[in-house]
């Protein structure tokens, strides 16, 4: 499927190995769209392969299904419980996977820059990071878990981190790069 510079779709991952949150949003001349969410409840299966296989099968099909431009996934954050970050590490590790075998390309932001990103501050409770999305989307998303919330704002931060001045899929470098494409932009003495 060819994505035309208008209209394109992007993934967001909160990962998690009882509970993954997932969210796709449509780009339509720079306007977002929620066309799916959920969460991928895992807590049922006994062992952490097979959490890690449904984890891994389940980003497939989502891909599949919506053709994603780009993949957004948060990453861990550093606990206390060694055990925990481990799997935590492997889940996203097998997210990220599935991501890649199916040629989507993948960032990966750190909690703090996503609520920074979409509520302005990187200290915003999940609760705040929800009723910001709800006004950028101008959407109510009541029924979203707060893990679907969470991946949403993955994808949320990654289009505005994509395409800011400096964004890393942005056209420019740098400022320098900026400033060469925009030479009338620069203030002359």
């Amino acid at each position: 499927m060819q994505h035309s510079a208008d209209t394109y779709k992007l993934l967001g991952i909160d990962p998690g190995t009882n509970i993954l949150g997932y969210a796709i949003i449509e780009v339509r001349k720079k306007k977002l769209y929620l066309v799916q969410h959920g969460v991928l409840k895992l807590s049922h299966l006994e062992s952490h392969q097979l959490k890690l296989k449904s984890i891994f099968e389940r980003i497939q099909q989502l891909i599949e299904q919506y053709q994603p431009k780009e993949m957004a996934i948060e990453a861990p954050f550093f606990g206390k419980n060694v055990q925990s970050m481990l799997k935590l590490g492997r889940a996203q590790g097998v997210a990220i996977a599935a991501a890649i075998t199916k040629g989507v390309e993948m960032t990966e932001y750190a909690p703090k820059k996503i609520k920074q990103s979409v509520t302005g501050s990187g200290n915003s409770s999940k609760e705040q990071v929800a009723a910001m999305l709800e006004s950028i989307l101008n959407q109510k998303l009541t029924q979203l878990s707060l893990d679907a919330t969470d991946a949403l704002a993955a994808a949320v931060c990654h289009y505005y981190q994509s395409t800011s001045v400096l964004g890393k899929r942005g056209q420019y470098s740098g400022w320098k790069g900026f400033l060469d494409n925009n030479p009338n932009r620069v203030k002359k003495k």
